[in-house]
């Protein structure tokens, strides 16, 4: 099993999206996907010094292989990948917030 998967089979439990139907939850995975990216590249980028900054995006604009641009990021970080799992966690923990208000808000 991917660590991929397991994200999705784990956001699906944790939100409580298991008895959505099939077309649905992946609808809403590939949402929540995407703005965990745009969060961990906009904070990521926000933490870059402004030299870290320019050498990444020239790293973007030449279409680097995402292991190159993986590689780059953890050189720059003492711990990029607790980086990006305390994104991804604040993210989760958010979606369960608002599940939790809505399914309150809905009693």
């Amino acid at each position: 099993m991917t660590q991929d998967t397991i994200l999705k089979q784990t956001i699906i439990e944790e939100l409580g999206l298991r008895d959505l139907p099939r077309e649905k939850k992946e609808k809403m995975l590939v949402k929540m996907t995407e703005v965990v990216l745009k969060r961990i590249y906009l904070e990521t980028v926000e933490s870059l010094s402004d030299a870290d900054r320019e050498e990444l995006g020239k790293l973007l604009d030449k279409k680097a292989e995402p292991e190159k641009v993986e590689g780059f990021l953890k050189s720059k970080f003492e711990d990029y990948d607790g980086f990006v799992k305390k994104i991804v966690d604040d993210f989760k923990n958010e979606m369960k917030e608002s599940m939790t208000q809505l399914e309150n808000s809905k009693s």
